[in-house]
């Protein structure tokens, strides 16, 4: 009996120790996750506290905080910073786990590259370069993995997608780490850079006219993607690698960090490519509006400016994320971080018309993104849809010389835009389109959104929206046609007299 009471006592007090363990690591993970967030206090003592709370757990929960560490610096990019001085804080206490992280951050870059998890792979490789401003990785490590990814440009019977994306993993990746290297390895990042040079003038660009939303230039070019990032990364260096978007909280620890030992990064060779691969597609850089659009507050960076790229990039990542809900995606995009420095709906409406318009197809259906507008629109009604409707004359009046599949969303989006806000719109404004052919993309613009406006509403709906102008252009109404009520009733057979016979026979 004694033993078995023991046995009972052994059992509770493990059931105990395993329902304690597993509270702390869910309020480990809860901390992790929620460092940097909105509070009363400023993010680098968050991370202070972070620090020292995860210092006393390494020896008990040393791989759940590792597993927990690397996985926000995929499925989080938005705050890559903030995790990456947490790691260089916690690799200045102690070296060992500093070099098991970047073991594991490895790790994960490698089996990204190997399953063609193309953004988790490039989320780990600017993680790794951020890790160098932190003092934990060294920058000549670092530019001998962004050399070794740039070997990939030169090889032979392969796609040129999977060059592409290489180079433009690497690319994407100096904005967080270029000044660095700039000043300490100026030399070899020059000499990246040539590389980089060299492949982008002799690559193949035939895609680039099949990928336009428009077939002209004026008033914004649509640059070809490769292209785009290359000149915003020049524009960077000749500003000598000085950029004011991505937040640096690892700055104000600069004295503890210098003082770390820094880890070497193991020789990374990307897997060979393999036909079951299949890598991000090329696109064009779409253009919607500039800085003389956007009267009031803020200006909107430049083209050609690298904090233009590193907001659209973080946009799109919000969507990417949230797009399955509607109301929690405007929240967040409404949320975005700097706001305060950038005309932030007309970048959110330029971002939108940029997935909706996406060639070949878009990333999602074309609901998502109007559904997403709508709810924009309820969240700012004092600015967005003022903004938005600003975007549609754009789009009309360049709608000309629109791609045939562009102009067919721009008709589902805009009907459906209307048929969520009562029908209402100025018709008086585009009235100039009713003196041109009918065929022309004007007029036959608004004669498809009112066809299917019908499909959304009623034909006397349509008819009393519109101004009597536009009578030529409404949809014909439909009527009911039964054959049994016209005048030639009496001639029709109310059967088929052959038919029933042969039928009867079976």
């Amino acid at each position: 009996m004694y033993s078995f009471t023991c046995i009972i006592e052994h059992r509770n007090r493990k059931r105990r120790r395993v329902s304690e363990n597993q509270e702390i690591e869910d309020r480990l993970e809860s901390l992790i996750l929620r460092v940097g967030e909105r509070s009363t206090s400023s993010v680098e003592s968050n991370l202070e506290g972070l620090v020292s709370v995860l210092e006393a757990d390494l020896g008990t929960f040393r791989l759940k905080i590792l597993r927990i560490l690397s996985e926000c610096a995929v499925k989080m990019p938005e705050k890559c910073t903030i995790y990456t001085t947490l790691v260089g804080l916690l690799n200045a206490k102690n070296y060992k786990f500093g070099g098991e992280f970047v073991d594991h951050m490895v790790k994960t870059f490698k089996e990204s590259l190997k399953l063609c998890r193309w953004d988790a792979a490039r989320y780990s490789l600017r993680f790794l370069a951020d890790l160098v401003n932190c003092h934990v990785i060294s920058a000549t490590s670092l530019l001998q993995l962004l050399d070794t990814m740039i070997d990939v440009s030169n090889e032979d019977t392969v796609p040129q997608v999977r060059r592409d994306w290489y180079v433009f993993a690497v690319l994407s990746t100096l904005p967080w780490v270029g000044r660095d290297l700039y000043e300490k390895k100026e030399s070899s990042l020059e000499s990246l850079l040539l590389r980089i040079e060299v492949y982008l003038n002799k690559r193949s660009k035939k895609h680039h006219n099949a990928l336009r939303v428009w077939s002209v230039d004026a008033p914004h070019p649509q640059e070809e993607y490769l292209d785009c990032l290359w000149a915003q990364i020049r524009k960077l260096r000749q500003d000598n690698w000085a950029e004011k978007h991505i937040p640096r909280p690892y700055l104000a620890f600069d004295s503890i960090l210098c003082e770390a030992l820094q880890h070497n990064l193991p020789q990374i060779v990307p897997p060979p490519h393999h036909e079951s691969y299949e890598y991000p597609m090329p696109s064009v850089v779409y253009r919607m509006f500039d800085y003389t659009d956007c009267p009031d507050g803020p200006n909107l960076p430049g083209a050609h400016s690298i904090e233009r790229f590193l907001i659209e990039e973080h946009l799109h990542h919000i969507i990417e994320m949230h797009h399955l809900e509607r109301k929690d995606c405007a929240a967040q995009l409404l949320d975005f971080p700097y706001k305060s420095k950038i005309p932030l709906e007309y970048c959110i409406v330029e971002v939108i018309f940029a997935e909706l318009f996406h060639m070949p197809t878009p990333r999602y259906i074309d609901i998502v993104y109007g559904s997403i507008l709508i709810e924009l629109c309820k969240l700012h009604p004092a600015t967005l849809p003022q903004v938005l409707a600003q975007a549609t004359e754009i789009l009309f009046m360049r709608i000309d010389s629109m791609n045939t599949s562009c102009f067919d969303r721009f008709v589902n989006w805009f009907s459906y835009h209307l048929s969520n806000f009562k029908f209402t719109w100025s018709w008086e404004e585009w009235d100039s389109c009713l003196l041109l052919d009918p065929e022309h993309p004007r007029p036959k613009f608004i004669q498809e959104v009112l066809q299917k406006c019908l499909r959304l509403s009623y034909h006397q709906r349509i008819v009393e929206m519109m101004p009597e102008t536009y009578a030529k252009l409404l949809p014909v109404p439909s009527q009911p046609n039964y054959k049994y009520a016209s005048e030639e009733a009496g001639k029709l057979k109310l059967y088929d007299y052959d038919l029933l016979m042969h039928i009867c026979n079976i």
